[in-house]
């Protein structure tokens, strides 16, 4: 059984930085697309960062500023977040897709529960 668990949210000001892990168990997932998805409190769920064999992907919004990576060893991933925002406030979520990468939530196969990332002004 796939199983995701995000950890690292938190409280921070703007222009802090945080990281963020998803531990995954269940396979090895190294040779899939693991992302990360954000949903702020009133708007639908959408594509932060992505990592697969053929690269890394990220949205507009955050293009400089994230980083996302993973340790196959451990079946970790892990977004680096720079230089956070206000408007970054959201529940962060850990996705895998047993496809090639795409940037819409319902394309993803398996999610974990989210962790929070609040950035004060």
């Amino acid at each position: 059984q796939v199983q995701l668990v995000e950890s690292g949210g938190g409280l921070v000001q703007a222009g802090d930085s945080l990281r963020l892990s998803c531990a995954a168990s269940g396979r090895t997932f190294s040779s899939y697309t693991m992302g990360w998805f954000r949903q702020a409190p009133g708007k639908e769920r959408e594509f932060v960062a992505a990592i697969s064999a053929i690269g890394t992907f990220y949205a507009d919004s955050v293009q400089g500023r994230f980083s996302i990576s993973r340790d196959n060893a451990k079946n970790m991933l892990y977004l680096q977040m720079k230089s956070l925002k206000p408007e970054d406030t959201a529940v962060y979520y850990c996705a895998v897709r047993f496809r090639t990468v795409t940037y819409f939530p319902d394309d993803y196969d398996y999610w974990g529960q989210g962790t929070q990332v609040t950035v004060s002004s």
